[in-house]
């Protein structure tokens, strides 16, 4: 990866930073405004949005965890180093996820191996062997 692109994916990083930060502010002000409503089923609606929005808020969150350690791997100068292989993840794939900490093939065989466990759990966590 070239200087250029490293710069234009820290600009990338701490926009998303900033913009993340900026939502998380404006929703915990939105919840601490709202007052509880007379209607029962109105109450129920809102704070089954308000989990819903905070489910959301959780994983922005992560998301910005994730941001502020890829800043830290810029600064260390291993950004852009897959953590299962070491080879380098592509500019292409940095700029489509700036966060990400796995090259495409590591991604690719996590993946699979996430959809084979639960292939396993949902047959009931037995192998078809026979025994």
């Amino acid at each position: 990866m070239n200087k250029t692109d490293k710069e234009k994916l820290k600009k990338v990083l701490l926009s998303q930073l900033k913009e993340l930060q900026t939502d998380v502010n404006k929703e915990v002000a939105s919840f601490s405004s709202n007052s509880p409503l007379p209607d029962i089923n109105d109450q129920a609606s809102l704070e089954s949005e308000r989990s819903f929005e905070l489910r959301i808020k959780d994983r922005e969150r992560k998301l910005i965890s994730k941001v502020y350690e890829a800043l830290k791997k810029m600064e260390e100068g291993t950004y852009g180093v897959c953590e299962s292989c070491g080879d380098d993840i592509s500019v292409k794939r940095l700029m489509a996820r700036p966060v990400t900490s796995l090259c495409i093939n590591c991604k690719a065989e996590m993946e699979a191996e996430e959809r084979r466990e639960e292939i396993i759990l949902q047959s009931g966590g037995t192998t078809n062997q026979l025994t």
